[in-house]
Order: structure tokens, then sequence, then C-alpha cells
């Protein structure tokens, strides 16, 4: 019943669409959204989730999991990261991929949802740790649809690798296009 209030929310009343799979069976990977310019990409993952019925996941800061709104925050995908032991966020996240089934991880690597001039690479090295492909997601205001692209193995090669990547990205508008970054 919540899928197809979803698909009539998002299709009918917002005029969106999805164009693109994610395979089912592709239980781990990276999904790098853009361009992440305004907190209304929140709302579009969260329909995005529910019509196709796929766990996606984020992260935060352990706090922010605690008593009241920690059980919201893991029934809306969150997973707690704990740096304790000396672990960096990469390593961290990495052994959240080898202790889980099914995680996979939205990431926006502009940071921000201000005007960047360059990505952070963090979402390629934790695919890279935690062995996963990275799935290119665009929200794009422009054409009023949610792109999922094809999963892409990360080859080592960070500048050869988001040259690929970034092709999915190019002409793409955010809901505020200024503060997108600039493929």
């Amino acid at each position: 019943m919540k899928k197809l209030i979803y698909k009539w929310i998002f299709f009918n009343l917002m005029g969106w669409k999805i164009v693109g799979t994610i395979d089912p069976n592709l239980k781990k990977c990276v999904m790098m959204i853009m361009p992440h310019t305004s907190a209304h990409d929140f709302y579009l993952g969260i329909f995005t989730r529910g019509i196709t019925g796929l766990d996606m996941n984020w992260v935060g800061k352990k706090e922010l999991f605690r008593f009241p709104l920690g059980f919201y925050f893991r029934y809306m995908g969150g997973e707690p990261l704990d740096r304790s032991g000396g672990l960096n966020k990469v390593d961290s996240i990495a052994a959240i991929f080898a202790r889980r089934k099914t995680f996979r991880l939205a990431v926006a690597p502009e940071g921000t949802r201000e005007k960047v001039g360059q990505l952070k690479t963090g979402f390629y090295y934790i695919a890279m740790k935690a062995n996963v492909p990275i799935v290119p997601v665009t929200f794009d205001f422009g054409r009023k649809q949610v792109s999922l692209g094809q999963p892409v193995e990360p080859s080592g090669d960070l500048d050869a690798d988001m040259t690929l990547l970034l092709k999915h990205f190019e002409g793409v508008k955010g809901k505020i296009p200024e503060k997108g970054f600039l493929v």
C-alpha cells in the first residue's frame, strides 16, 4: 500500500519518473548521488527507495542514533558510524559493508549543498576498500527524473573511473543549478 501511495505522489502529483534500475541481486554498492544542491534531495531519495523497494542506506555519527530518534533513523536506512578504535571513515564504513548482508550506501560526493569546485573522493575509496561497485544516481530537476546508472567496479585508477562515472551526470540540473558541481 505504501509503495502505491509513493508511486501516485511521485509520478502523478510531482510529475517525476525513475529511469534505469538497480539489480536487486546487487546487495552491496556505493551510490554516487549528484547533484546535491537542496534538502529536497532527501525526499526524492525516500520516494526512490520506497518505489524501487530496495534497501538504501546512509551513515551518520553514532550520536544521532540515540533515543528518541535512533529508531526512526535506522528505519530510514541509517547506520551509525562508530570511529572509535582509531578507525578512519573509510575503514569504519568498509567494516559496515563487511558485517551487513545488504548495504547500498548513498553518498553525495559534493559533501555539501553549496557550490564546490572539486568532489570529495571518500566514496571511491570506500567502494575500493569494501570491494563493491559504484552506482551513479542523479536527481535531475531539469528533466524531473531520478536516473539509476550502471554499476562501475572501481579499478584503482581514480581519474579514469571518475571520467567514466561523471558521464552519467552530464547535463543534469539540481534543484538550485548554480550550486551544482560543474561536470
